[in-house]
């Protein structure tokens, strides 16, 4: 069965382009003009991946995202015109993204990004099948195979990839994981020298998980090496 992508982009012109690109390379390609046409499109036709335009009108990329999050862990990359800078990295961190692309973009590197893309999750997917990580105290419970965490007994929303960077930690609780390991694993072998993306995630992390984030109980540092979840106290 061809694995499906749903394009999204309010250009007609766009959408006919990666469309047939996408076909031609062995997907079955869905289109839809705007946000609210995305999230009908991804409860009825279930996609294996979500191709985002971030600039559209009146519900925009990021919107979007949010919007899907709420309803699949569906992969979203993000297709952007801005500058790669740390600011856009946290915009879509927040959003819900898995990936991100600067337009524009040549058409094997396109359809490279979203095999690679389609490629990591079902890694993710297996990974978890497998282990049955899971950690709990009067605080904080992480069930990675129910993806479910809890803050005070109180269900905490994470994106996708905020949550499989916790899950690796945890699968790995107590042992230090580098920052080339966390990206290979987390974002592909394209991204092992990107090393702040790993420390903007664990910032997040930090902020939503962490009693004091700024002095942190479970996701610590290993200085210049990487990062490890306690378990030990």
């Amino acid at each position: 069965m061809l694995e499906k992508v749903l394009i999204v982009d309010d250009d007609p012109a766009q959408l006919r382009m990666v469309s047939s690109l996408l076909n031609a390379s062995g997907f079955k390609a869905l289109k839809a003009n705007n946000g609210r046409e995305a999230v009908r499109a991804t409860v009825e036709d279930n996609p294996d991946l979500i191709l985002l335009d971030i600039m559209m009108p009146e519900i925009d990329g990021c919107q979007t995202c949010r919007l899907i999050r709420e309803l699949s862990e569906t992969p979203v990359i993000m297709l952007t015109g801005k500058r790669n800078s740390e600011e856009d990295i946290v915009q879509g961190l927040n959003c819900g993204a898995d990936e991100y692309i600067l337009k524009p973009v040549g058409n094997r590197e396109l359809v490279a990004r979203i095999k690679a893309t389609l490629r990591r999750f079902e890694k993710v997917k297996a990974r978890n099948i497998k282990k049955k990580a899971f950690f709990s105290n009067d605080y904080l419970t992480i069930d990675v195979p129910e993806r479910k965490v809890t803050v005070n007994g109180a269900r905490l929303k994470l994106t996708p990839r905020e949550f499989r960077l916790l899950a690796l930690l945890v699968e790995n609780a107590d042992r230090i994981i580098s920052h080339q390991q966390v990206l290979e694993h987390v974002w592909g072998f394209e991204y092992v020298d990107d090393v702040d993306y790993v420390r903007i995630y664990v910032s997040h992390l930090r902020q939503k998980i962490e009693p004091k984030p700024s002095s942190p109980t479970y996701i610590l540092t290993e200085p210049g090496v990487g990062y490890y979840f306690r378990t030990l106290n």
